[in-house]
């Protein structure tokens, strides 16, 4: 542990100060601020030198596994496996250098590569800032942010959880006193937890279908703060107070259901692989579901997709990078032969596109009119540890002026601001 008292103790005053999960340049959670994969950072660079922007540092370090980026103030949280277990780790975003890593659970073993595949969420709470992370066995922690002591742990198990076949992947959501996650099973797929204590507030029992990889959105509609999530055999709305559903759409999903749902003005658009397609739902008085568009134009396997104004943007399997038009699901624009299969992050105007396979970043104007690259780069170093049916699947992340990139053990900083 390299914190000291002082460092701790400012943490806890950010905490006291604050309830918001984070500031806007920050990346607090899975897909930024807010769950939609868009950075709100302005002032970075339209067009990057050849072989990449300037990296600041390489952490090589990080740990076996697909865990995501979390970056608040002057530090970057993620998850790795090393040797049998999985854990949290502290990085400095000033140098690259490890801040302390705590054991959080057992290792999980898996054909497509080891360990945890989730991102943790950091949040400011009474108690300090806190950081919320779950395992690829289920292992849920609380953690304190200036350290790494955990607070509090339990497992999915516990609530009538059974692992998913790639492991537990989703992350968990922090929502005003809960922390909310997806045990899946006949006790309650959704489940709600004291974000302070870790006891447990409500589950979901009148929905009990298994756990899938998508993580979970919050949304006010109706009057109501409401929690969505996608499984393979259905998208909902749980009522954030009791965990009753408010809502239910029929989803026909195959193999694995990944890509989180996006929520805009009462209506909610879903997609998913494995040749199943996209959805959208507006939601209307009393409940009802109105499904507006259902077709296989957008097959988002797990690289997300993201909506920027009216136009969604994403990988299709089978058709390449998708341009679709939201309110009308109708393809706008497609290019199969500029980049192949990968994950989306989108930041002031432009698309992050990282090819899943040689670790290519392209630089893309997230525009209605084509495909319109700008520059790219390929990730290097790259990784000797990786499974031999792994890939490059960590998202992009876009925060203060940075861009985070990783592959398993390593993590490379960019410096990307025009400033």
């Amino acid at each position: 542990m390299k914190y000291n008292l002082k460092s701790c103790m400012m943490l806890a005053l950010l905490g006291s100060l604050s309830g918001a999960i984070a500031e806007t340049t920050d990346w607090p959670q899975w897909r930024g601020s807010d769950r939609t994969g868009l950075s709100h950072e302005k002032n970075l660079l339209k067009a990057w030198p050849e072989g990449g922007p300037e990296k600041k540092w390489i952490f090589r370090d990080a740990g076996i596994g697909y865990a995501g980026i979390a970056v608040v103030g002057d530090t970057l949280y993620t998850l790795g496996a090393k040797g049998e277990k999985e854990m949290l780790i502290a990085i400095s975003d000033k140098d690259g250098t490890e801040k302390w890593s705590t054991e959080m659970g057992g290792l999980l073993t898996n054909a497509w590569g080891n360990g945890p595949r989730s991102t943790p969420t950091v949040v400011n709470t009474s108690k300090g800032l806190l950081v919320y992370a779950l395992g690829g066995q289920g292992d849920l922690v609380c953690a304190n942010a200036c350290d790494g002591k955990i607070l509090w742990q339990t497992n999915m198990s516990e609530y009538g959880g059974g692992i998913p076949n790639w492991g537990y992947t989703e992350s968990p959501l922090v929502d005003g006193d809960l922390v909310v996650c997806t045990p899946g099973g006949d006790q309650g797929a959704m489940l709600a937890l004291d974000k302070l204590t870790g006891k447990k507030v409500w589950q979901s029992e009148d929905w009990t279908d298994g756990a899938q990889y998508s993580s979970i959105i919050a949304a006010d509609w109706n009057g109501e703060r409401q929690f969505i999530q996608l499984t393979q055999e259905s998208l909902v709305g749980i009522d954030s107070d009791n965990g009753d559903v408010l809502w239910r759409a029929d989803w026909n999903g195959r193999t694995a259901v990944i890509p989180t749902p996006i929520f805009k003005d009462g209506y909610v658009y879903i997609s998913s692989g494995y040749g199943v397609g996209c959805m959208l739902v507006k939601l209307g008085e009393g409940h009802s579901v109105e499904e507006v568009y259902k077709n296989r134009n957008m097959k988002n396997h797990h690289g997300g997709v993201v909506l920027v104004g009216d136009k969604l943007f994403g990988y299709s399997d089978g058709v390449g990078w998708l341009c679709q038009d939201f309110a009308s699901g109708e393809e706008v624009w497609s290019a199969r032969r500029e980049l192949g299969k990968g994950a989306v992050t989108y930041a002031d105007g432009m698309l992050y596109c990282l090819h899943e396979d040689d670790g290519t970043l392209a630089l893309v104007e997230a525009t209605d009119e084509g495909w319109n690259e700008v520059s790219r780069f390929e990730l290097d170093p790259q990784t000797e540890q990786r499974a031999s049916r792994g890939k490059i699947w960590t998202h992009p992340v876009v925060s203060d002026g940075k861009l985070y990139l990783r592959d398993q053990e390593i993590i490379i900083c960019y410096d990307i601001s025009a400033e």
